[in-house]
C-alpha cells in the first residue's frame, strides 16, 4: 500500500532539488496530486491478477477466444515514465471460458505496477494459462514508451512489440499460426 504522505514529502523534496518552490501557487498541491496519482497508477502491486479470472463458466467451448485492441498503460520501472498502447489476448480453452472484461481487469492489475513491457506480456500470458488451465494462450502488446519518446533518443511514435505464447501455441502448430494471424490482423 502506498504511503501517500511520504510520497508527498518526497515529491516536494524533488521539486526543491530541481530548483522549484513547492509552495508557489502552480505547484502548491502538486505533491498531494502526485501521491494520489501514484495510488492509482500502482494499485496493482498488492493485487493478484488470477483472482480476476476466477469467475469462469464451463461452456464446452474449444475454439479460439480473442480480445483485440485493449488500451492499456503502465509505468516503465527504469524511469517511472508511462508506456501505453494496445494489447491483444487470445486463448484456446479446454472447456472453461471467462468473461472478456475479466481478461481486461487482469491486464490492468498487472499493468498498474512498475513494469517492463516484456515482463507484463509474459505475466499476462502466464496468468491466463494457469488460471484458465487453457490449452494455449497468446499475448501481444504494442506500446510507445515515453522514456524513449520524450527523453534519451527522443523518437516519438516508435513502438515496441512483445509477445508471449504458452501451451499448444508454442509447438509450431496450425493453432499457433491461426492465433498469430488473427492477433496480428494479417498473415504471419
Amino acid at each position: 500500500m502506498i504511503q501517500e504522505k511520504t510520497v508527498e514529502n518526497a515529491v516536494a523534496d524533488i521539486l526543491r532539488l530541481i530548483g522549484e518552490d513547492p509552495l508557489r501557487p502552480g505547484l502548491k498541491g502538486t505533491p498531494q496530486r502526485v501521491a494520489e496519482m501514484y495510488r492509482e497508477l500502482f494499485a496493482g502491486i498488492d493485487q493478484d491478477p488470477a483472482q480476476e479470472l476466477m469467475a469462469g463458466v464451463e461452456e464446452g467451448h474449444h475454439d479460439l477466444v480473442i480480445l483485440k485492441d485493449i488500451a492499456f498503460y503502465s509505468m516503465c520501472e527504469h524511469h517511472l515514465l508511462p508506456f501505453f498502447g494496445s494489447a491483444h489476448i487470445g486463448y484456446l480453452p479446454t472447456s472453461r471460458v471467462v468473461g472478456i472484461s475479466k481478461m481486461v481487469r487482469a491486464l490492468d492489475v498487472l499493468a498498474h505496477r512498475p513494469q517492463l513491457q516484456e515482463r507484463l506480456t509474459a505475466q499476462m500470458a502466464d496468468t491466463m494459462f494457469s488460471a484458465l488451465q487453457a490449452e494455449g494462450v497468446a499475448v501481444v502488446l504494442k506500446a510507445e514508451h515515453l522514456c524513449m519518446s520524450m527523453r534519451g533518443v527522443q523518437k516519438p511514435g516508435a513502438q515496441v512489440v512483445t509477445s508471449a505464447i504458452r501451451g499448444t501455441f508454442r509447438r509450431g502448430s496450425l493453432a499457433r499460426r491461426e492465433i498469430l494471424t488473427v492477433l496480428a490482423g494479417s498473415a504471419v
